[in-house]
């Protein structure tokens, strides 16, 4: 019987410790908030992103919200320009914001650990509004073309890189947060989001010629976009 209370004993005593371990860690108990939607951002940010924007979509024809968005981003210059479209047409300009955290040279990313940034044509595939950065954007690096051209296997190619708040940055594209409320609303609002990642605005410079061929792509793809 002695044996019986004592093992009894022992497996309360383990359950309350877990009971204070989960009490600590987890998200929402005191000291930390716990996670909001995107519609809880867009709710909060938002109405700041409208009165900046809604008023340029509309002289331009476009609805309010945009349907389409693209985001230029260029590695060189450490700008970051968002562009708005209608379901078809042109896009017109909206905001041009400096990009405060970025890592890497001139170059595609090749692995993980390298530091680069991507470079190329990519799709804003998530939106994280609970980000430690913040808010964050998804991009969906790699891309089919990355690992067309990579020469090491798809675990080791590496991923997550985002356009989020802070002004640090290892691999992604640090905007602020004041940036990032703005272009996350823009971006969520939009049913298309795009994202060119450039080592240089090839709208006013001349890179030489990449393996890839890339770089040819990218400027004939940024004529669409004149300042």
């Amino acid at each position: 019987m002695g044996a019986l209370v004592n093992r009894v004993f022992a497996l309360a005593v383990v359950v309350v410790i877990a009971s204070v371990a989960w009490h600590f860690k987890s998200p929402l108990r005191v000291g930390v908030m716990p996670e909001r939607t995107v519609s809880q951002a867009i709710a909060e940010f938002g109405p700041a992103a409208k009165r900046q924007f809604a008023s340029i979509c509309r002289k331009n024809n476009i609805h309010w919200p945009p349907k389409r968005i693209y985001l230029l981003a260029f590695k060189k210059e450490k700008q970051l320009e968002v562009w708005a479209g209608a379901r078809t047409g042109a896009y017109v300009f909206l905001a041009e914001y400096p990009i405060l955290g970025i890592s890497g040279r001139q170059g595609p990313k090749l692995k993980e650990g390298d530091r680069q940034v991507p470079e190329g044509f990519y799709r804003i595939s998530a939106l994280n509004p609970n980000s430690r950065y913040h808010l964050s954007l998804g991009v969906d690096y790699p891309n089919a073309e990355d690992i067309k051209f990579s020469t090491i296997p798809r675990d080791q190619i590496g991923g997550d890189i985002y356009v989020h708040g802070s002004n640090v940055s290892i691999g992604c594209l640090a905007m602020g947060d004041d940036a990032i409320e703005e272009i996350f609303c823009l971006v969520a609002w939009a049913k298309e989001r795009k994202i060119i990642i450039s080592p240089a605005d090839l709208r006013v410079r001349t890179m030489r010629e990449d393996a890839r061929k890339l770089y040819p792509r990218l400027k004939k793809a940024l004529e669409k976009f004149p300042r």
